[in-house]
């Protein structure tokens, strides 16, 4: 049995057998708190090695987001950098189902941040913030270390079905703190509502859900990104930052790096839509060169890149 079968994916929660998941899911939840931390980290790293060893369209859609990434590898470096990515995307499982017994003494251990003094001075002003993330590290865990270290955290979610998947994963991200808006119609509204006063709002761009995305150069080659971040920043007055996840191994345990990167300002001329395409691709060119130099930490087992898009026409 392919182990990415007990794991959240939108793909694997919309087949037959999605119940089965759902009860992966609690499984998980409950589980894996109950071992201890080595052992678990250890399990997850068989069965990241079990699922490259097995092969299938998940793992070669990750060899090959990689192989656009870093093409100067040869077959044997691009094969030890997908078990390795593969390893990192079922740590993030893995951290997530323990998540909930760690204290915030806990995440301030096990998170080191960098870049973070201009976002505290804002949100000290009482201003909000907009992150510009990938699907990078642990985003779970930095949302609930932002909770703990940083203030209110606002973002959204895709709804995944079934609904009783995305309501587990609705109380669990609640019950770490987050304020999560359902992907949909009425989303951006609603995050325009919530981005008043010092709110810290992550969003996942590299991947885009709604079909309105734009095209970017990212890591050599052309990608659609979602416009959600830098519309609700100019549209809100919200500072941008691009925000880099990723895992280091660090005191004998594996720890986060939080990297808040340089404010990506608004253009002080051209249209909105100028304006959110120039902003765009600013983030993107500062999150492709972390994922260039940390591509194992990019766990994107789907098709991102406008070419492999078009693949499916």
């Amino acid at each position: 049995m392919n182990p990415l079968r007990l794991l959240p994916d939108a793909r694997l929660l919309r087949a037959p057998g999605a119940a089965l998941t759902v009860g992966g899911y609690r499984l998980g939840w409950a589980g894996v708190r109950a071992l201890p931390e080595r052992t678990a980290y250890h399990l997850f790293d068989e069965l990241a090695d079990l699922t490259v060893h097995r092969g299938g369209p998940r793992v070669e859609r990750l060899r090959a987001n990689y192989a656009k990434v870093r093409p100067e590898l040869d077959e044997a470096e691009l094969g030890a950098l997908v078990q390795e990515g593969m390893r990192a995307y079922l740590r993030y499982y893995c951290e997530a189902f323990r998540l909930p017994t760690l204290t915030p003494e806990d995440l301030q251990a096990r998170v080191r941040v960098a870049g973070d003094g201009p976002v505290r001075e804002r949100l000290a002003a009482g201003q909000p913030v907009v992150c510009f993330l990938a699907h990078m590290g642990n985003w779970d865990l930095a949302g609930a270390w932002c909770c703990t270290q940083l203030g209110t955290v606002v973002t959204v979610a895709e709804r995944l079905k079934p609904e009783a998947v995305f309501r587990e994963f609705l109380q669990f991200r609640t019950a770490l703190g987050m304020t999560i808006i359902p992907l949909g119609p009425d989303s951006f509204r609603q995050l325009r509502e919530a981005t008043r006063g010092p709110v810290i709002v992550p969003l996942l761009a590299d991947r885009d859900l709604t079909g309105g995305g734009l095209l970017v150069d990212f890591c050599g080659h052309q990608a659609k990104m979602a416009v959600g971040p830098a519309a609700l920043s100019l549209t809100t007055g919200s500072a941008l930052h691009p925000v880099s996840i990723r895992h280091e191994w660090t005191n004998g345990r594996w720890g986060l790096v939080i990297r808040f990167h340089d404010e990506v300002r608004a253009p002080a001329t051209g249209t909105t839509r100028a304006k959110t395409a120039e902003m765009t691709q600013a983030c993107a060119d500062v999150l492709g060169g972390e994922i260039t130099r940390h591509t194992a930490d990019w766990h994107m087992l789907q098709r991102v890149f406008a070419d492999d898009l078009d693949e499916r026409v």
